[in-house]
């Protein structure tokens, strides 16, 4: 016996109605119809007939109610959430694969929110690979944070942060000397960053569309190796406004706005199925999202 014909069975008993019992269900009157006309058919009893306005159980339903609605109750049980979640009591490691720039921004705040919370949860940050490796899908990795459109089709995405692209240089640096304009743009020396070496990206297809090309000098796999160079050399590099802050002062560095129409910076979440309801899963998942936020906006 399917057991939605159960459940269906069990609300028409207690509402009498066809009408009443799909708005509580979530489906239509005539889908109920249907389901009712197939109860009839197992059980050979009409179940529900008419009487006037509404519908009234037969005696063969009457005899029934109660063990369907204990079998009803029974299957929510079984198939239901789990006990309780405490995270005090959570003895777990989660794994996370991100580019550096994230980690620099929210390490800091999820590990004091962990601490605070979950005293004996571990976390692992792994850097982010250079093609997809399927972490997420055998379950090497539990939460992956970065740009998205190169997961498995089956894969959960959430997205988180929508940001700007802003340059970066040292604060004695020459192109500070006068307006940043995309001739003089293009003319200062660049750090590429990249994992997988390419030295030109979006920022190069605004500036050919502007007929101006830019030389990158040096290409480096990450945010805290292209920052460091560009506070000891006259090269430019750039970040994610809001991320990198804590950062800029102690090494000598400032923003300033990229004088090209570059898209945004978005980053989000991705996890597999096979997490989605797991009650820590989701406890940690919420603590991500809160220290990405709290990372972007300290």
């Amino acid at each position: 016996m399917d057991l939605n014909l159960l459940r269906v069975l069990d609300v028409l008993l207690q509402e009498g109605s066809v009408t009443r019992a799909a708005a509580r269900l979530g489906s239509s009157p005539a889908a109920v119809s249907r389901t009712l006309a197939k109860l009839r058919r197992a059980a050979g009893d009409p179940l529900l007939v008419r009487a006037g306005q509404g519908m009234v159980p037969t005696p063969r339903a009457l005899e029934l109610k109660d063990e369907v609605a204990a079998l009803v109750h029974r299957a929510d049980r079984i198939l239901g959430p789990g006990p309780g979640f405490t995270p005090a009591d959570l003895r777990r490691t989660f794994t996370i694969q991100a580019a550096d720039l994230v980690v620099s921004g929210s390490a800091g705040p999820l590990a004091a929110r962990i601490r605070a919370e979950a005293p004996h949860v571990e976390v692992i940050f792994l850097p982010e690979s250079t093609e997809d490796s399927g972490a997420l899908r055998d379950g090497r990795v539990d939460l992956e944070i970065g740009a998205a459109g190169h997961h498995d089709p089956e894969t959960r995405t959430e997205p988180l942060v929508r940001s700007t692209v802003l340059g970066i240089a040292r604060q004695g640096n020459p192109l500070f000397d006068a307006r940043v304009v995309p001739a003089r743009f293009a003319a200062a020396e660049h750090i590429g960053i990249s994992r997988r070496g390419k030295q030109h990206g979006p920022i190069d297809t605004a500036l050919a569309q502007l007929g101006l090309h830019r030389r990158v000098a040096v290409v480096v796999p990450g945010h805290p190796s292209a920052l460091a160079l560009a506070s000891s050399s006259d090269l430019v590099t750039i970040g994610v406004a809001g991320w990198l802050d804590p950062f800029l002062a102690a090494l000598g560095l400032r923003t300033f706005d990229i004088p090209l129409d570059l898209p945004p910076i978005e980053l989000g979440l991705a996890w597999h199925p096979r997490t989605a309801t797991d009650p820590a899963q989701l406890w940690f998942r919420a603590r991500v999202r809160t220290a990405m936020l709290a990372g972007l906006s300290s």
